[in-house]
């Protein structure tokens, strides 16, 4: 039985389906810490893809540039939103494939050469994505006065904007 397995990529679903709010509604070139925004979500979408399964047997995407999973780094690859978008995609499938593989006595497991548990690394991105999506839809929010919609179950999801309405004073107005 693959209980936990199930429940995480339940619970996985809404994680991208908030960053890809984030990626349409946010102002890719508004900087945030120094950097522009866009590379804080390629730097997001990255870690994903690499801690996610196994950081010991990854494989760089094609487009990616030594230290350009650093916003701080200079790169001369510039992706853009609709990059990002597929790229994210990629991500979100190879995720769930790979929990559909899992097992939940798998997740108690280090992956090869990996001194982390399954569990431990998603964990870590659950917290690390959620983490730079906020920081995101902050900026958005701060530039805007309008704050990205916010999925917390995926099965709940209804598409009907990109917003939630203005906040003013403690509450949400459409």
């Amino acid at each position: 039985m693959n209980t936990l397995c199930m429940i995480i990529k339940d619970m996985v679903k809404p994680n991208f389906l908030n960053i890809r709010t984030s990626i349409r509604t946010y102002d890719r070139d508004a900087l945030c810490c120094g950097a522009p925004c866009w590379r804080w979500v390629y730097h997001a979408l990255h870690s994903a893809d690499k801690w996610f399964i196994n950081p010991c047997e990854y494989v760089e995407p094609p487009f990616h540039e030594e230290g350009m999973d650093n916003p701080e780094n200079p790169t001369s690859v510039v992706l853009t939103d609709g990059e990002l978008l597929a790229y994210l995609d990629q991500v979100e499938q190879k995720t769930c494939a790979y929990l559909d593989s899992l097992t939940d006595d798998m997740l108690y497991e280090c992956p090869e050469n990996c001194g982390r548990t399954r569990m431990e690394l998603v964990l870590r991105q659950f917290r690390h994505l959620s983490f730079h999506t906020g920081m995101l839809n902050g900026q958005t929010a701060v530039a805007t006065g309008q704050f990205p919609m916010w999925v917390s179950q995926a099965d709940q999801y209804v598409d009907d904007g990109v917003f939630f309405g203005r906040y003013r004073g403690g509450q949400t107005t459409k």
